[in-house]
This record gives structure tokens, sequence and C-alpha cells, in this order.
């Protein structure tokens, strides 16, 4: 069987995160991801911690963001994270962040690959890994 998994995180946008213009600043977005990732990773077993505690590290190879409407400050927007499935010995993640009117604000995706604590890329999924997407049904 297979789905996808998909988590949403809510933020409100502080005064420090905007320009001179009284926008978000674009890299700002990133940051946003990075705090849905987190947020999916905690609340579907798979969170830095977790990698960690298995002896293996998970860096960010690739970024993208494309940017669609401004947030500015005091504005409530959501994050949703999406895992994309795939067999490589990496995972994949797309985000879509809205506005409170569920406007679409900016997309993006993240590629993270998988070393060992000496910085070794993996080749093959770690066996944590593989016990993770089995249980949410993802072989």
């Amino acid at each position: 069987m297979d789905q996808t998994l998909r988590y949403t995180t809510r933020f409100r946008v502080r005064f420090n995160e905007t320009d001179p213009l009284g926008i978000v600043w674009h890299g700002h977005y990133i940051t946003y991801f990075e705090d849905g990732r987190e947020a999916f990773g905690e609340a579907l077993g798979i969170a830095y911690r977790h990698i960690s505690d298995q002896g293996y590290l998970a860096p960010v190879v690739k970024c993208c963001c494309e940017y669609k409407l401004p947030l500015r400050y005091g504005d409530w927007a959501d994050v949703e994270t999406v895992f994309i499935n795939n067999p490589a010995a990496k995972m994949i993640f797309r985000y879509t962040i809205r506005n409170a009117a569920k406007q679409v604000m900016a997309t993006g995706e993240t590629i993270q690959v998988f070393t060992d604590t000496n910085g070794d890329l993996m080749l093959t999924n770690p066996p944590f890994f593989a016990e993770w997407k089995g249980k949410h049904g993802l072989l």
C-alpha cells in the first residue's frame, strides 16, 4: 500500500523576519520549510534526533523555493510538508506555504541524503529508514 505522508504546521510571521519593505525576507522561507520538516519528523518518527540516535546524519544537499505572494509581519500561515517516496537512500520533501486565506504564498523542495557520522555517503537505505518506510506503507 503506497500512501502520501504529509503534515501541516502553523506559524506567525515575526517582525524580525521582515525586510524594510515590510515583507518576509526571502531567506526565511527556507527556515519555514525546515520548521515544517522538523514538525513532520517529530509527528511521524523521523526527526533529526531519531536519525542521529541511529548513527546517521541527513544533510540537505538541495533546496529550492518559488515565491508566489509575499507574507507580511503578523500574518498567520501554514506550511504543509509532504514526503516524496522514492527508492534511493534520500529524503525528498515538498512544501506549500499558505496564508490564512489559503492562498499559496510559496512552494519548495528539499533533498537530504544519509551519511554516517564521518560524513561518508550511504548508497543504500539505512536499516532504520527502510523500517520507517515499511511502517508507513512506503516500500
